[in-house]
């Protein structure tokens, strides 16, 4: 399973120089590099919340991306002292907002919502004594159905359990906010506009010298954990660190230099 090192004192420095630019093309390029850096957490969230069969785990990673723009745009220090914290957050609130408004559009029909109903009843009948639930296969044999039928009501009622966006979480100074408050209303950075900066992001990917290029392939595109490239590099994880660092830090050269062309 990868491993998902991100190093966040250094993402902690780039928002510095982010909430302090006054440049907007400087903010942008900063966004860009602090969103490459932090999109493993994406993913492991997405994999979290990503549904069985009708929600491809590519989709809920898009949708979460925005859920770490909108982080790095709001996030102030004084709400949270840590980006992980508010990251996960908005980065969940927005997925499950996603699944939220998917699952409204889906019209089960009654069969599904009446066999529901069965299917939860059975499984608090069946669970074991340290809570596991039963099989589908076994559910579908208990209720003579098929195991598609139980898949379906299972899908659709783990849609419906979304968190609320008044539910309340505690901040590190002790304060109680909603994750509605967490949430921008606006949509000002939509799936479009995340596409075009992944495209500005692999075009200065290309500049990169090769060997701070592949690690960046393999690390943000190719979904492979420092662990994993250090062992197909025959280096150690420590020097992959360095390299995906140093990789960060030419990417944001190589943007900010294309604007003054």
């Amino acid at each position: 399973m990868a491993d998902y090192t991100i190093n966040y004192e250094e993402i902690g420095e780039w928002l510095k120089l982010y909430k302090a630019a006054e440049d907007e093309k400087e903010k942008k390029h900063l966004q860009n590099i602090i969103a490459l850096a932090a999109m493993p957490l994406v993913k492991k969230i997405s994999r979290g919340l990503a549904r069985r069969n009708t929600d491809p785990v590519e989709d809920i990673i898009q949708v979460g991306s925005v859920g770490l723009v909108k982080a790095i745009q709001l996030y102030n220090p004084k709400v949270s002292e840590n980006f992980k914290t508010y990251a996960t957050y908005l980065i969940t609130g927005e997925i499950r907002h996603y699944l939220r408004d998917k699952v409204s559009m889906i019209k089960a029909p009654r069969e599904i919502y009446e066999l529901a109903y069965r299917v939860n009843k059975l499984m608090q009948k069946l669970k074991d004594d340290e809570g596991n639930e039963p099989s589908e296969t076994v559910l579908a044999e208990e209720l003579g159905t098929s195991v598609g039928k139980i898949k379906e009501v299972i899908d659709v009622e783990r849609r419906k359990q979304t968190i609320s966006l008044d539910q309340y979480i505690n901040t590190n100074n002790d304060e109680s906010l909603s994750l509605f408050d967490k949430i921008a209303d606006d949509n000002q950075y939509n799936l479009e506009s995340f596409q075009e900066d992944k495209i500005l992001i692999k075009d200065a990917i290309n500049k990169l010298d090769s060997k701070l290029q592949e690690v960046v392939l393999m690390n943000y595109f190719d979904d492979m954990s420092q662990t994993q490239i250090a062992a197909k590099l025959g280096i150690s994880q420590m020097q992959v660190s360095r390299r995906l660092k140093k990789a960060l830090n030419a990417l944001l050269q190589i943007l900010s230099e294309k604007e003054k062309v």
